[in-house]
């Protein structure tokens, strides 16, 4: 017999007691949980709820199965992990959940991911966190908790000395909220990593960049740092540079999906050459087209040997450029991941590519293309690898820790908990 509790007779216990029926999903779960006795005596276990799981039948968990759900894990001490993504819960499950935070000593991972929680919600969250001291890791991604939620979690992180990782991307944060948590991350000691992804930005003055460079000058403790969908040009990108001079911790930094153009990456390319931090850029979906490419392979040829991952993919490359940024890797030694799918491929292009793939210069679980020969001519092929494939969901045929798409974890910048 084991001596831990069994979590599932407490949930059906607690749903008898709150007089409302239990969630098959969330019993099933429980179930599977209350069979690895050994990892939770030794290592804590996350409970894995999400309500896009398509291997087992899903209720997605609601805002009262969530009292009853918290009810039980209040004094469960080897449930160091939840995972709620993709659920149906709103401003009143937030209630249930600030206040499980609040009393909580446990817990080091949350992911609230997608559910319908707003600003109320965001308020009661941000509130519980200035004086919980033990959760590492919170995702807000895809709650609209808007400009004025963002406010609550800056006001939050003035407090809290503990949280790590944040992320509030997808959140409709505003430039107010952006600005305020810019400025309470300046001097900042404990968060490490940040996603910031797909403001609501009604301004091409690109204040809000400004106000993140000047944290990057002065902040020494932040590695990871998302800054997609932020319409950043020219002017935003010469000031994160100007930042980066300085910055002496920073080692993954995510530009994708901004506009950020050939000229722009020159700027890129001589930041590149003088900083030896950074280990990750994401320059994804952007246009730097074969002038920027060829910036960049000249500083990672010449200069750079710090950067371990670039990601190109979907920037309008031809021929010239990714020919130049495979002929950078045969000098530089220590870039081994590099994404480019989503380019202009040409022979010479698959030739070269295949090349460094054969040589074993570029290991095939490196690189999002695969060459394959077809009559006597070269070809490359997509495979799903990637810096963060699993980012937003994970395929029920995948692994979910598995390295080959989620890149950026292989390179520790900040580990997922």
């Amino acid at each position: 017999m084991s001596n831990l509790p069994d979590l599932h007779q407490q949930y059906l216990q607690a749903c008898q007691s709150l007089s409302q029926p239990e969630n098959p999903f969330i019993a099933y779960m429980l179930q599977e949980a209350d069979k690895h006795d050994k990892i939770r005596w030794t290592k804590g276990i996350t409970l894995k709820i999400a309500g896009n799981n398509r291997l087992v039948p899903v209720q997605r968990v609601t805002d009262e199965d969530l009292q009853a759900l918290v009810a039980v894990l209040q004094n469960t001490v080897f449930v160091t992990g939840l995972d709620l993504r993709y659920n149906i819960l709103t401003d009143d499950g937030a209630k249930h959940m600030a206040k499980f935070l609040q009393e909580n000593s446990t817990l080091r991972y949350l992911n609230l991911m997608f559910n319908d929680i707003g600003t109320s919600g965001a308020e009661l969250i941000a509130r519980a966190l200035q004086w919980n001291e033990t959760l590492l890791h919170l995702r807000m991604t895809g709650n609209k908790i808007g400009n004025k939620g963002g406010m609550y979690f800056a006001s939050m992180l003035q407090i809290n000395s503990v949280l790590e990782k944040l992320d509030l991307g997808d959140c409709d944060l505003g430039t107010q909220s952006l600005i305020a948590i810019a400025t309470v991350l300046t001097p900042h000691k404990s968060v490490k990593a940040i996603n910031l992804n797909r403001p609501l930005l009604h301004s091409q003055a690109e204040e809000t960049t400004v106000h993140i460079a000047l944290m990057l000058k002065i902040n020494s403790s932040l590695v990871e740092l998302h800054l997609r969908k932020h319409e950043m040009k020219k002017f935003g990108v010469e000031r994160l540079c100007e930042a980066l001079y300085e910055n002496c911790s920073l080692r993954y930094l995510d530009l994708s999906c901004n506009k950020i153009t050939r000229d722009d990456v020159k700027i890129l390319g001589d930041m590149l050459k003088r900083n030896q931090t950074l280990q990750i850029l994401d320059l994804n979906s952007n246009r730097i087209e074969d002038d920027g490419a060829v910036y960049l392979s000249e500083a990672l040829a010449l200069c750079n040997r710090t950067l371990q991952a670039l990601a190109v993919a979907s920037n309008n490359i031809s021929s010239k450029g990714l020919i130049a940024l495979s002929d950078s890797m045969k000098t530089n030694t220590e870039l081994s991941y590099i994404y480019i799918w989503g380019n202009n491929f040409d022979e010479a292009t698959c030739t070269a590519f295949s090349e460094l793939i054969r040589s074993g210069r570029l290991k095939p679980h490196c690189t999002d293309v695969e060459p394959y020969e077809v009559d006597g001519h070269m070809h490359l092929a997509e495979v799903s690898h990637g810096l963060r494939k699993h980012y937003y969901w994970t395929p029920s045929w995948a692994k979910a820790e598995d390295k080959d798409a989620n890149a950026s974890l292989a390179l520790g910048a900040v580990s997922e908990y």
